[in-house]
């Protein structure tokens, strides 16, 4: 099964471009809406997180979100250990995921596949890319964030530059009738590596 990652800076309209792939009929996994759906599921990871955060991890029952966010924010340790307890069930529960699945490709939708050194995990890698000013006002309108945290957050990822030096595809996303005419494109330059 040829496996495609997707990725993309925060506010590029990932999510949309994944929308028009479905339309293509091509399954699709997110990586980041799994790992929150575990967070909340998997009994091991509570423990594991409870024991690193403290009990103000979870919030009625739920993962607290605001609270972790605050918390690893700025500390690039804390993260990593966050994500040494994450990632190899979100491995584990896409390779389950994945023999179930029966079409040409899948694609796999991480934020950090080059931050974490993930490329060999994919046959193809998409970058989705929006200018600048544009993907600040859709987080802005997105998640009620403040410029400077939208900002901050642009800095601390990869540049577009490096991720689409990184990449087999890039779709722009600026303007929606060109992004899916890229998709569209996309698909079929995948369909026809598979079948060369």
């Amino acid at each position: 099964m040829v496996v495609v990652g997707l990725t993309g800076g925060i506010g590029s309209g990932k999510t949309t471009i994944l929308e028009y792939f479905k339309a293509l009929g091509v399954p699709v996994y997110i990586a980041d809406v799994e790992a929150k759906a575990l967070m909340n599921r998997s009994k091991v990871i509570r423990r594991k997180l409870i024991d690193l955060f403290g009990k103000d991890a979870y919030k009625n029952n739920e993962l607290n979100r605001t609270y972790l966010s605050s918390k690893i924010f700025n500390n690039k340790e804390l993260l990593a250990k966050m994500n040494a307890i994450v990632h190899p069930k979100v491995a584990s529960h896409f390779k389950r995921w994945l023999k179930k699945q029966d079409s040409e490709y899948v694609i796999k939708e991480a934020a950090i596949i080059f931050e974490n050194n993930l490329e060999s995990q994919y046959n193809y890698i998409i970058t989705v890319v929006a200018d600048e000013d544009l993907r600040v006002q859709r987080v802005i309108k997105r998640d009620n964030a403040s410029i400077e945290k939208v900002k901050s957050i642009i800095k601390n990822q990869l540049s577009d530059a490096e991720k689409i030096k990184k990449s087999d595809f890039v779709i722009t996303n600026d303007d929606l009738v060109e992004a899916k005419k890229q998709a569209v494109k996309v698909h079929e330059k995948i369909l026809q590596k598979i079948k060369q």
